[in-house]
């Protein structure tokens, strides 16, 4: 493994944060949860170098009450706001963010530990997406005519009204994208919003919602809780009239129950264990090259990157050794700059998950082809990039989500083969798949059960189609976010439809017998002209 110059262990040791972060901002960022003034407080450590690096306020269930309290009075207001005025409040964040990108970026490697590259894209995500929703918010959210029951009678317009207090509990793998991309939709549709963001990555969070307000959004319309699920956890899924949650299956499933029990909607995104088919007719270095960019960016901690490889046994062995070749050749290391390739784990339970199904795997005789230990002489929680291969059904790593810098490389003999093997999972979130015939290779994506399937591409290619819906399968989780379905899910519909002159009911002076006859006249009629 080559490692950067500003990777060795003296300067992982000594590695400070960026001048961007100073005291003044922390104390800044911190100051926006919403908490009491002599609230606990709880500090998080910089993966880089396990050094403190945030001290934030615990807010109780009694802080996250007042915060919806807040918040439904904001809302009123906010929702009565014309979408033409929430669509220049977010343009002008779009340009704070991308104008600040550098604070943000340093945020993110500061409190998750990836490398400037991979934050970058989580800067280009919200670009994307805010963009995308200022746009088309106003197509998506305004009085539509409908049908009526009875052509030329009956008036009908389907209406969307916000839902109210969206609750958004955001993970620490991608903390500015997580953190904002569900919120920026919930906003548009006039929601409010109160967040819980992973008290890791929380700067991140606070952050992004300190740039909206600059852009213009009303106080209280955006508040930031911190604290445990098992504390505030029910107060945030008591209050809310809508449930946006990415994280486990495990914590999504009692999630679901919950939301059921309220009878209010819920939006889970959770765990995968993703698949690659690299078909025969695949071009093998590009396939490599896109192999590489599937498994290990963000140290693996993404919840769309590739697990397990899946390789036609006429090309294994070449695909094989191109990949392992540029795996080893992967810079990892700490530096606030885009000279490496692979940066941290961000927790050390996540190391501890990665070292256990690696060592599980070895001692049950899968062969490390690539990587395979930490790299404590980088920082405490570096883990090199792993290929695997020889890996069994009674391995740990074999079915159950790593989230880590681990693949493990199989090979199939025919596509149904392939499909089958990829398919052969509860998960069902993102897979990719590999040809030179794109025809072959979209047939082939279609078959497999995921929620996004990516064609000659990991994962970026379906994720940055913010016009067409993103979410998983199975334990992957349930609704979409990105496209119509994005914001719309944030809305009640209601339909309202206005009856003139005549209705089902026959009119004075005809029988209800005469009346039937001459309905089913008419439907027989509009089913032979063709209407719908």
């Amino acid at each position: 493994m080559v490692t950067d110059h500003a990777s060795r262990p003296a300067a992982a040791r000594s590695l400070g944060l960026p001048a961007s972060l100073t005291p003044a901002l922390l104390k800044q960022l911190t100051a926006r949860v919403s908490a009491a003034p002599d609230a606990a407080r709880v500090t998080t450590n910089a993966p880089y170098t396990g050094v403190p690096l945030a001290d934030f306020p615990v807010s109780t269930p009694e802080d996250v009450e007042a915060a919806f309290g807040r918040a439904r009075i904001a809302q009123k207001s906010w929702a009565a706001t014309p979408i033409a005025d929430r669509k220049r409040i977010l343009l002008r964040y779009h340009d704070l963010v991308l104008t600040r990108q550098d604070e943000a970026l340093d945020l993110m490697q500061a409190e998750n530990g990836k490398t400037r590259r991979d934050a970058f894209l989580e800067v280009v995500d919200i670009g994307i997406v805010s963009r995308y929703y200022a746009r088309n918010a106003g197509k998506y959210l305004g009085p539509k005519r409908r049908r009526g029951a009875i052509p030329l009678l009956t008036h009908t317009t389907e209406l969307r009204h916000p839902k109210g207090v969206v609750t958004v509990v955001s993970p620490w793998n991608y903390p500015l994208s997580m953190a904002a991309s569900d919120t920026i939709a919930a906003l548009m549709a006039g929601n409010a919003v109160v967040q819980k963001p992973d008290t890791q990555t929380a700067l991140t969070a606070l952050w992004s919602m300190n740039l909206m307000y600059e852009a213009g959004l009303p106080a209280d319309v955006w508040q930031m809780v911190i604290g445990r699920g098992s504390s505030i956890g029910d107060a945030l899924m008591d209050n809310a009239d809508y449930m946006m949650f990415t994280g486990s299956t495990v914590t999504g499933r009692q999630i679901a129950a919950d939301a059921g029990r309220r009878l209010i909607g819920a939006s889970l995104e959770l765990g995968g264990k993703n698949a690659m088919i690299v078909l025969d007719d695949a071009d093998i270095e590009k396939a490599a090259e896109g192999a590489v960019n599937a498994c290990f960016p963000s140290a693996g901690q993404l919840c769309v990157s590739i697990e397990r490889l899946y390789v036609a046994e006429s090309i294994r062995d070449k695909f094989v050794a191109a990949f392992v070749a540029r795996t080893k050749k992967l810079k990892i290391g700490a530096t606030y700059d885009y000279s490496v390739d692979v940066g941290s784990l961000t927790t050390p339970s996540q190391l501890k998950t990665v070292t256990e199904h690696v060592a599980d795997a070895v001692a049950k005789g899968a062969t490390v082809l690539a990587g395979g230990k930490a790299r404590p002489e980088l920082g405490p929680l570096f883990h090199e990039p792993t290929v695997l291969t020889d890996v069994t059904p009674d391995m740990t790593v074999y079915d159950h989500e790593t989230f880590g810098p681990v693949v493990s490389v199989y090979s199939f003999r025919d596509v149904d083969e392939a499909v089958a093997r990829a398919n052969t999972t509860a998960y069902g979130l993102n897979a990719s798949v590999w040809s030179r015939n794109g025809a072959r290779g979209r047939a082939v994506a279609a078959r497999v059960h995921a929620g996004t399937v990516n064609v000659n591409e990991a994962f970026a290619a379906a994720w940055g189609s913010v016009d067409a819906p993103m979410g998983g399968m199975g334990d992957s989780g349930l609704g979409r976010r990105h496209g119509a379905e994005g914001i719309l899910k944030y809305t009640e519909p209601q339909t309202v439809a206005h009856q003139r002159l005549q209705g089902f009911y026959p009119p004075k002076g005809i029988t209800p017998e005469t009346w039937a006859g001459l309905l089913t006249g008419a439907l027989k009629v509009m089913k032979m002209v063709g209407m719908r």
